[in-house]
């Protein structure tokens, strides 16, 4: 367990007990149809779990009549795993047998109004009663008629304060606790009798829980605790629950929050520290928790633990808490918390350096000023240099205090009364005082063709175990979808449907952008793959409405698959899959190098897909809609190209460059400078082959061609290999378009004419393909290779469309087994 956690976890359990006025707050939160539900019997203090509950249940013994906990494979209690054991008989055989009687609870002697426990199970009649029965030699019916069958009065109940049973005769106590007080007193004459009667615990019965003997604020506790804990789908076994509060009772604990953890069972542990942590839910306020230090976020609607301890000035502490408590109503989605304690952080720093560098520890604000600023900035750049603060934390601290300062000032806590009273303007971080933003290099977050082939082909081993299935198939639908992690993991178990072509058709939830029932075309086996899943999951939960089931259901908590599998669960056991392969190897120019696993995330699947069709020459519209983004900025980050490899590959293809004629301009690849890129900029315009360098048409930005577009007539056009795509859809788009318009009956001859293309510019564009692919072929296996590795590099940059069709090229196969993704 980390430190934070540690932390996280010691400072829930430093929240104060409940008051006692709270007890009518959590009674009022108590459902009188779950304590019916739960089997509450509110005159004796009392849990009588319902067997067949999912989640309060428990196993009953599979022998007809035995009430006891079934256990192992066959599901038998001890006694009667013990008998099957030593019979010769079949399973289903000795199950119908009838069960030896045992006397497993007390129970009142069958003569009507008798006070008096029975004796026996067989004789169903105490010993008095028993006696008379015996002496008289009567059938059980004939002998509850008898005159001698009066009822007798009782002994009154067990004085244990525990304990529901009666006792059997002039002592204080029933049979099993009148032997343990004198075991017990043997031991320790010193032992206090009235105490040892409020502590003990009652007889222990299979499925029934006594809350007799605790305090009523801690019956409100615990039954409000299980209340949520159920509603959460979490299953609470009876002998946990009767252990916890059988700890109560000896401790004689206020509150659960009064109870020590020491020498606690896990299973008992982590029972107690969820109720704990519902109680607390359940009497959290967010005008109670804002004049607190430290504050539980989920008063705010939100998760984690705000620690503000860490900010020594009172006025600094009590500013950061006014600007909190203002700041996090705003904020929306997931890991808001984290996100704030990151400025939360930079206010720490602040008062780090206040404490260090004055006199007063920085506690008066109206001593403060410029200096104090100065010092604070020249403390993160020592920081930064020294290597505890990256450049980009250290924009952030500076961005993080100016904003807070910012914020303080316009929630008016400078003014007379307030907690930053006094405080002078200049103790502020202005625009200039911000260092540059770092230069964050353009990293390739997408995986190489080569690494996702090898971690498609070693998907099976992920279902180690059964239980690791739904980890595969949230990864394949990944590599297939390329959706975000949480979208994958909280698709409805309604996700697939069929479009107006009959091609099937994902739905899922954006809940990044807040858009629902988006719609994304998939592969015919990525729709097997999700049939498969339904299937499995219909088969787990066969009446749960559809409505309310997902396609990947967590196993915990979730007795209905109402529940989405967690994300974290996910990822923990995709990273021990992806730790446990063997190095990845990808290609280098002329060498092999190790692919960083680190670099092997889930997220990356998301920029991968967005890669491969993007090298596929998908239009930056189409891919915007693929990704689900609304502007086309956000998509950039996917599939960018950075300058430098897009450079190098400039350069390779240079010396395939030809003119109209298909003469090569260059025989070896040179070095393109600064000069001549910036002038190649100015002085040519991209055209839908390749540049052109006509003036007009440069003037214009490459929108007034005099000779529309045939650039093969033109001597101010160039190409080079990267275009040998475009060049050959174009071909065949002229050839079609001959006998499309040659077929036209209807036509008049002068516009058929008109529209015709020309012989000549046919032959010329097949003459400049057929010089550019023979150039290609007369290269060497590794130049070829390269050449065409620069041209894929070149090709994804190209935005230039000009209204003409734009090459698409397939989708790489990642599995050949499989049909190509959309």
């Amino acid at each position: 367990m980390s430190a934070k956690t540690v932390q996280h976890v010691a400072t829930l359990h430093e929240t104060p007990a409940p008051r006692r006025g709270d007890i009518t707050r959590l009674r009022s939160m108590i459902s009188d149809d779950f304590l019916r539900e739960a089997g509450w019997d509110a005159r004796q203090q009392v849990l009588r779990l319902p067997a067949a509950h999912p989640l309060l249940g428990r196993s009953v013994c599979r022998v007809d009549g035995c009430p006891k906990h079934g256990l192992g494979l066959r599901q038998l209690c001890d006694s009667c795993g013990n008998r099957f054991e030593a019979s010769d008989l079949p399973f289903e055989e000795f199950r119908v047998l009838p069960r030896p009687a045992r006397h497993t609870r007390q129970v009142i002697c069958a003569v009507d109004d008798c006070g008096l426990p029975r004796m026996t199970a067989p004789s169903g009649l105490c010993r008095i009663h028993h006696y008379r029965r015996t002496k008289l030699g009567l059938a059980m019916d004939a002998f509850l008629i008898h005159p001698q069958a009066a009822p007798l009065p009782g002994f009154g109940p067990c004085l244990v304060v525990a304990c529901l049973r009666v006792r059997e005769g002039a002592g204080p106590y029933c049979t099993p606790h009148r032997n343990r007080w004198t075991k017990l007193s043997g031991r320790d004459p010193q032992l206090r009798e009235e105490l040892w009667r409020r502590r003990s615990p009652g007889i222990a019965q299979e499925g029934e829980v006594s809350l007799r003997g605790l305090p009523p604020l801690v019956v409100a506790e615990v039954l409000l605790g299980l209340q949520m804990r159920t509603r959460d789908g979490t299953k609470t076994k009876d002998d946990a629950l009767r252990i916890v509060c059988d700890l109560l009772r000896e401790r004689q604990a206020a509150s659960v929050a009064e109870l020590g953890e020491h020498g606690l069972p896990k299973p008992q542990l982590n029972l107690l520290r969820m109720l704990r942590s519902y109680v607390q839910r359940a009497l959290l306020d967010p005008e109670s928790e804002r004049h607190k230090d430290c504050w539980d976020t989920r008063a705010f609607g939100h998760s984690g633990i705000l620690d503000f301890t860490r900010i020594t000035q009172p006025w600094l502490r009590e500013g950061c808490k006014r600007w909190m408590a203002d700041d996090l109503p705003k904020r929306r989605g997931k890991n808001v918390t984290s996100r704030v304690r990151m400025q939360l952080d930079t206010m720490v720093l602040l008062s780090d350096s206040l404490r260090a560098q004055r006199d007063d520890r920085g506690e008066t604000p109206t001593l403060l000023g410029r200096r104090d600023i100065e010092n604070f900035l020249s403390r993160l750049v020592f920081l930064h240099n020294r290597g505890d603060l990256s450049a980009y934390v250290r924009h952030r601290t500076c961005g993080g205090a100016r904003l807070v300062l910012a914020r303080m000032r316009s929630l008016g806590l400078t003014r007379a009364g307030e907690a930053a009273a006094g405080l002078p303007e200049d103790f502020s971080l202005s625009r200039e005082d911000m260092p540059p933003e770092p230069d964050r290099k353009d990293e390739e977050r997408d995986l190489p063709t080569e690494v996702l082939r090898q971690l498609c082909s070693r998907l099976p081993a992920i279902e180690a175990d059964g239980a690791d299935r739904q980890t595969r198939v949230a990864i394949e639908l990944l590599i297939d979808t390329g959706r975000r992690p949480d979208e994958i993991c909280a698709l409805p178990f309604d996700c697939l449907t069929k479009g107006r072509d009959g091609k099937p058709i994902l739905v899922y939830n954006n809940h990044k952008e807040h858009r629902f029932s988006r719609r994304l075309p998939i592969s015919q086996a990525t729709a097997d793959l999700i049939a498969d899943q339904q299937r499995l999951t219909r088969g787990r939960y066969p009446d749960t409405p559809t409505s309310r089931l997902m396609l990947l259901p967590s196993r915990v908590r979730n007795p209905d698959g109402s529940r989405p599998i967690g994300l974290g669960g996910v990822e923990g056991r995709y990273r021990t899959w992806v730790d446990e392969m063997p190095p990845f190897m990808v290609a280098v120019g002329d060498t092999s190098v190790e692919f960083d696993k680190a670099r092997i995330v889930l997220y990356a699947y998301r920029h991968s897909y967005a890669q491969r069709h993007a090298d596929a020459g998908v239009p930056p519209d189409a891919l915007r809609e693929l990704l689900d983004h609304e502007g086309y900025d956000s998509i950039q980050g996917y599939y960018r190209v950075s300058e430098e490899h897009r450079r190098q590959a400039v350069e390779k293809v240079t010396s395939m460059q030809f003119d109209r004629h298909g003469r090569r301009m260059w025989r070896e690849a040179v070095q393109i400078l600064a000069a001549d890129r910036t002038r190649l900029g100015v002085e040519e315009v991209a055209v839908p082959f390749g540049r052109c360098g006509e003036p007009s048409n440069v003037q214009a930005g490459g929108g007034s061609c005099p000779i529309r577009y045939r650039c093969a007539g033109c001597d101010h056009f160039t190409t080079d290999v990267s275009y040998l795509p475009d060049l050959k859809a174009y071909l065949d788009d002229l050839l079609r378009s001959r006998e499309r318009i040659r077929s036209m009956a209807e036509a008049d001859t002068w516009a058929k004419a008109e529209a015709m293309p020309s012989d000549e510019e046919i032959s010329r564009i097949r003459r400049l393909i057929g010089r550019v692919t023979h150039d290609m072929v007369s290269l060497s296996p590794q130049e070829r290779e390269q050449i065409e590795h620069a041209c894929a590099t070149v090709r994804k940059s190209r935005q230039t469309l000009l209204g003409m069709p734009r090459v698409r090229q397939p989708v790489p196969d990642l599995r050949p087994e499989r049909s190509h993704a959309p």
